[in-house]
């Protein structure tokens, strides 16, 4: 609990969270991104598979 406060209150703590904060965000987007866009991507590749193999 000390080491939370300590983060909270001094400004590498602040920092570090804001980073925390960034890229769980980033990460939630790209997950979204890929669970809307699976179908689109698979076929994708599969036309890529196809294609390369002639």
């Amino acid at each position: 609990m000390n080491f939370l406060m300590r983060l909270i209150k001094e400004e590498e703590g602040q920092g570090m969270t804001e980073y925390a904060l960034i890229i769980g965000i980033v990460a939630v987007f790209l997950i979204t991104a890929l669970v809307a866009l699976r179908g689109k991507i698979a076929t994708l590749f599969e036309n890529m598979q196809f294609t390369s193999a002639g």
